[in-house]
């Protein structure tokens, strides 16, 4: 999802008009809306400091904005190569589904402790503790 897709799905997540957002992000009243839209349709890339500031208006972590190619099946497959290459994520199979597993390395550590942490989080959604809002808003803001 390209980074102008995720700035309108988190902004109508959250209520958001794109008039709002540009002027909380400090466009022109006049022009706040047209330059957001330029964002969302992807006539226009924002820069990293605006990233920032629209994360923060939209209160989620910039990293959440800056999604790798995954429109495609090819994009998700490289992502996934991509892991293999860097973090030594496997693919298998286990009682008959397929399922990725992240193989116990030192410098797969950081990366473990923030898959346990997901699992907790995707858990306890499951069992009923916390709502998807609760969840999403865990994973929006996951840094």
């Amino acid at each position: 999802m390209a980074i102008g897709e995720r700035i309108r799905f988190i902004r109508n997540l959250r209520g958001i008009t794109q008039k709002r957002l540009g002027i909380a992000v400090g466009f022109p009243e006049k022009t706040a809306d047209i330059r957001i839209a330029q964002y969302e349709h992807g006539s226009r890339a924002p820069k990293e400091d605006l990233t920032k500031k629209i994360a923060d208006v939209l209160n989620v972590s910039p990293a959440a904005m800056n999604v790798p190619d995954i429109e495609s099946h090819t994009g998700i497959m490289h992502t996934f190569f991509a892991l293999e290459d860097l973090y030594g994520l496997k693919i298998d199979v286990i009682n008959g589904e397929v399922v990725l597993r992240l193989r116990e390395r030192p410098e797969n550590t950081e990366l473990r402790e923030d898959f346990v942490e997901w699992l907790n989080e995707a858990l306890r959604l499951r069992d009923g503790e916390i709502s998807r809002d609760a969840y999403d808003e865990w994973r929006y803001n996951f840094v």
